[in-house]
């Protein structure tokens, strides 16, 4: 049993005599128990009774401030912790309510809501076999075969009933043995097979490892700079230069393919070539370029000049020891090459004179100047394939370079015939005659570095060659004479007579 409550005492809960406001620590109301400390109870009196007194000596503004100040400090003391700890305690149970409330989610979609979760697609039994339209065309090929013709009226009954006895057994044994020898040849269809060289096919192979096209235009360049020469045109030099220039390429050819195999294989332009292919040996392709280059280079030396043929000679190194493997290395590899290209026509200046002068130095620069427009037009379309085969070009790592360049040289070109006159080389009705051409392929690389498409490069390339022959068929035909330049005395001090002396023996 519980004790009664006891009446609370006379005036509390009453407002104090002083006229303030009602006690808040008095006794609660019916229903409520709230228990106090006797120290807490009477610090907060005190404090009461202090902010009280102070409010009575200050005037109403500032006792009312004094209070609602007193006020804030009482409840902030006693509430703000608790509230803090309130605070975090919800954030925690927000966080794990969030989480559980996923965990839930993802219980109900997978156990309860069956249509939600992936499930396994049951293997069909029956599979139709891609292959049965071509077993039914076997079978019908097999049905036709066993139909037996008709043996003529004229032989004799022996003879026809062996004959049909052996086709039936020829057909069974065909039918019986027809899968096996087909799959038996598709098999041997699909394994590699050693290629077998054809005595009727080595010219074939061996003028593509020497790239005969180029190895011409090789020749040709030589030719001119022989035929630019001021001096009497000699045949029989003239055709142990060209053998020995031709020779010379073909083995710089053969031995830059023999290097490049591994790279050119994974290029569809180079991926036919013979040694890629396996047509022939390696072997065989070195001793072809030695075959061509040894007496290639004997040829320009003993037969025309030891000038022209150390000439022949720094070319193939060049070509194979420092152009081939720059390609991979840096894109410096274009100037090397553009050297390379130069050098043919010096040659065939150097083989009719002897000499390097300043013609054949204007010769070889026509030349370098003309292979960054034609090769830089015709890298730009195959970007793919030389990326792919790992080499490294202006059209790929320096795509605005290649096309600055290419325009420059254009340009170049112009100065390059407009200087032919000047070192009385040619008339000067050269650079005139030469400027529309020279204005259209300058026109052609503009559109080039503006477009930089595959367009314009393929117009640019396609321009480049047939540029090359006129250009040079135009300077042959504006070519200073002989007795021009006895006349003026340019000739050794103006004497006729020592012209055939610039010719070495």
């Amino acid at each position: 049993m519980l004790a009664p409550r006891s009446p609370p005492a006379p005036g509390a809960g009453l407002p104090s005599a002083g006229g303030g406001s009602a006690d808040p620590d008095g006794v609660p109301g019916p229903g409520r128990a709230r228990w106090r400390r006797p120290g807490a109870e009477g610090r907060g009196r005190r404090e009461q009774r202090s902010a009280m007194s102070a409010a009575r000596r200050c005037s109403p503004p500032r006792a009312l401030a004094g209070l609602f100040i007193w006020h804030l400090k009482k409840t902030g003391i006693r509430q703000v912790p608790c509230q803090f700890v309130h605070l975090c305690r919800v954030a925690n149970d927000r966080l794990i309510t969030f989480q559980y409330f996923n965990f839930l989610k993802r219980m109900y979609v997978t156990q309860y809501n069956k249509d939600l979760s992936q499930r396994a697609k049951p293997k069909s039994d029956s599979v139709a076999s891609p292959f049965r339209e071509n077993q039914q065309l076997d079978q019908e090929k097999k049905v036709i075969h066993k139909i037996i013709p008709i043996s003529p009226v004229h032989q004799p009954l022996s003879k026809t009933s062996n004959i049909n006895e052996l086709r039936e057994t020829k057909l069974a044994a065909e039918i019986g043995g027809s899968a096996t020898p087909l799959r038996a040849e598709s098999k041997e269809e699909r394994q590699w097979k050693e290629m077998k060289l054809r005595l009727d096919d080595l010219p074939g192979i061996l003028a593509r490892l020497s790239k005969i096209k180029l190895t011409a235009l090789v020749v040709c360049t030589a030719s001119a700079g022989f035929a630019m020469a001021p001096v009497p045109f000699d045949l029989t030099c003239f055709l142990l230069a060209s053998l020995g220039t031709g020779l010379a390429s073909c083995a710089a050819n053969s031995i830059n393919q023999f290097f490049e195999v591994p790279f050119d294989s994974n290029m569809n332009r180079t991926k036919n070539r013979p040694l890629v292919r396996g047509q022939i040996s390696p072997l065989l392709a070195v001793c072809f370029a030695a075959s061509c280059g040894v007496p290639g280079i004997a040829l320009l030396t003993l037969g025309v000049n030891p000038l022209t043929g150390a000439l022949g000679a720094f070319n193939i190194f060049l070509y194979t020891c420092c152009y081939t493997p720059m390609k991979r290395m840096s894109i410096a590899n274009t100037w090397v090459g553009a050297v390379v290209g130069a050098i043919p026509p010096v040659m065939g200046w150097t083989a009719a004179t002897g000499s390097l002068d300043a013609g054949a130095l204007l010769l070889g620069g026509i030349l370098y100047s003309w292979q960054f427009p034609h090769f830089n037009a015709l890298s730009w379309g195959l970007r793919e394939d030389y990326s792919r085969g790992g080499y490294c070009m202006m059209s790929v790592t320096h795509p605005g370079l290649c096309r600055r360049v290419a325009l420059r040289h254009c340009v170049a070109l112009i100065g390059l015939s407009t200087v032919a006159p000047v070192l009385d080389i040619t008339t000067w009705t050269f650079p005139i005659i030469s400027l529309p051409i020279n204005l259209y392929i300058s026109y052609l690389g503009f559109r080039f570095y503006r477009d930089a498409d595959r367009s314009s490069s393929r117009k640019l390339f396609f321009c480049s060659l047939w540029h090359l022959p006129m250009l040079l068929l135009v300077m042959f035909s504006c070519k200073k004479s002989l007795l021009e330049k006895e006349e003026k005395g340019d000739l050794h001090g103006g004497s006729p007579g020592r012209a055939m002396e610039m010719r070495l023996p």
